[in-house]
């Protein structure tokens, strides 16, 4: 393959569709080969933009406003970053020669709960819990009845965890559809009330494809509140038959996707079953633990599958990562990182979000240790010290 240098006529582009702290790690990561970055988020100065060679703050719903900065820039390829973008300038992108990752088709099934679940379940034939769609308050209440209770409820549009909530009882309800109808990022004009798998364990398997190979990162355990990653740790330990499972179902899904790039499929594991449940076609949050425990990041992955780079890389050493979520408001925000945080086998990564208020992730610790399990425990450990102003 050629490289060439950034800024130049000739430069290799890529264009990022969100600018988080994911989006910053793979535009780092791209930079490294000498692309050129072009980050695009929704509010100025979003992690990526400083580490960008160039940045956009536009509506990322609307078609037109997308569409402009694509023609403008012409990159080479498109990668969406986040879920809350208009799809319909993304396929339009494609007819007119640009490259979306891993393609316009699956960025729309992945970014709509529906889609994803109807190709998985319906298409494909896997395994997942049961579920309805609903779009109003008395179609919830139908559906949570037929499929029973606890039962998980999620706007079909939306992401991390926003405007989900499991429901106990019928008296629940009420306070899920509220939440739902208030949370959600994005539409929340119909739900899927899905049956509530008592899983043994959940894990996140990143899977790599750069339309020549496939392969899979060693498994990744987290621990979700409301549908939002707390902790996460890699290796997972699981017996090499339901890992076998786990992979033939990550690589069913991401074949039936197509195209380049590094998706994080998400599955519950319960005995020796595997049920599906996601699948982002991006770099994933828990995959973050990738920074300290593979010499090859999920990110670095995902820009080598990007430019159909060879996909090899290692696991050097088990590890743990911890989010730390803001507890105040601030336009200001300062995050008190103690020294002993920065040691030899753990550090800090600050996401220089320019904009702070309880619950949103601003940094993650990150920790390798002999053994998966004494990593999460020293995480969760370190990220207690942490606070914010």
């Amino acid at each position: 393959m050629n490289f060439t240098a950034p800024l130049k006529e000739n430069s290799l582009k890529i264009l990022l569709l969100g600018s988080g702290e994911l989006g910053k790690e793979v535009a780092l990561e791209a930079q490294r080969l000498g692309l050129e970055v072009i980050a695009v988020d929704r509010y100025a100065d979003a992690p990526a933009h400083p580490v960008s060679h160039r940045a956009y703050t536009i509506d990322m719903k609307d078609k037109a406003q997308i569409l402009e900065v694509i023609r403008r820039e012409k990159p080479a390829y498109i990668l969406p970053e986040i879920e809350a973008i208009n799809i319909d300038a993304l396929i339009e992108a494609e007819k007119e020669g640009f490259t979306v990752i891993p393609n316009a088709r699956a960025v729309q099934l992945t970014m709509n709960r529906k889609g994803i679940r109807q190709f998985a379940a319906e298409e494909l034939g896997l395994k997942t819990s049961a579920y309805r769609f609903v779009t109003s308050y008395e179609e919830l209440s139908a559906a949570a009845e037929a499929i029973g209770f606890p039962c998980v409820i999620k706007p079909v549009m939306s992401s991390s965890g926003h405007g989900q909530s499991v429901a106990h009882s019928p008296e629940d309800l009420k306070e899920s559809w509220k939440h739902a109808q208030e949370d959600a990022r994005g539409d929340a004009s119909e739900l899927i009330v899905e049956a509530f798998v008592r899983f043994d364990y959940e894990i996140t398997l990143l899977t790599v494809r750069n339309e020549k190979q496939t392969v899979f990162c060693e498994p990744i355990g987290h621990i979700q509140e409301g549908g939002d990653y707390i902790f996460s740790w890699q290796p997972m330990a699981m017996s090499e038959t339901v890992k076998a499972k786990a992979e033939a179902m990550a690589k069913a899904v991401t074949d039936g996707l197509g195209g380049r790039g590094l998706f994080g499929v998400e599955l519950f594991i319960k005995g020796e079953e595997v049920y599906f449940s996601e699948v982002s076609p991006r770099p994933h949050d828990t995959g973050m633990v990738t920074l300290i425990t593979q010499n090859q990041s999920e990110f670095a992955l995902h820009v080598r599958a990007v430019l159909g780079l060879p996909l090899d890389f290692t696991l050097t050493s088990p590890g743990a990562s911890a989010a730390y979520k803001a507890q105040n408001h601030s336009a200001n925000p300062v995050i008190q990182v103690p020294e002993p945080l920065f040691g030899p086998n753990h550090f800090v990564r600050l996401f220089g979000k320019p904009v702070s208020h309880p619950g949103r992730r601003m940094a993650v610790v990150l920790v390798s240790a002999e053994d998966a399990m004494s990593a999460k425990e020293q995480a969760a450990q370190l990220v207690d010290q942490i606070q914010d102003r």
